[in-house]
């Protein structure tokens, strides 16, 4: 019996982790590396990612709604809810997005170098919502 219900545990830990995966679909130029070095950053995070390839980003992130001032070189878009992320995130502030449910978007403008997909993580990095006010400090 007691194997029995370390067996159920084990399975709903396993289920529950798999439903607070999240699922995107990033848009990126097709001769950029750094782009797909924040894909692999996602995946690694535990998010299912999906990768398009176009040469019209302009029409892309007009269609999104990405602010012209906030923009870097992909945009993603949350499956589940239809947020946007700009430019190199890291995923645990895409979580945090996720979990503000009210929130358009957020970006790391630009091409920041301590950013996933341009470098490491040092602590400095400022994410901003979609009006240009900081969100999250990493």
């Amino acid at each position: 019996m007691k194997k029995r219900l370390a067996f159920l545990a084990t399975l709903l830990v396993a289920s529950m982790a798999h439903a607070n995966d999240a699922s995107l679909t990033v848009y990126q130029d097709p001769n950029c590396g750094c782009c797909t070095g924040w894909a692999e950053h996602m995946r690694e995070s535990g998010f299912e990612v999906k990768q398009i390839k176009t040469r019209d980003m302009v029409s892309v992130k007009e269609k999104l709604g990405v602010p012209v001032k906030l923009g870097s070189c992909h945009t993603a878009v949350m499956d589940e809810t239809g947020q946007v992320v700009e430019g190199h995130v890291p995923a645990n502030v895409v979580r945090k997005l996720l979990a503000t449910p009210a929130m358009k978007g957020v970006a790391a403008p630009g091409m920041p170098t301590n950013a996933p997909g341009m470098g490491a993580l040092n602590g400095n990095l400022v994410t901003v919502d979609f009006q240009g006010r900081p969100f999250s400090r990493d």
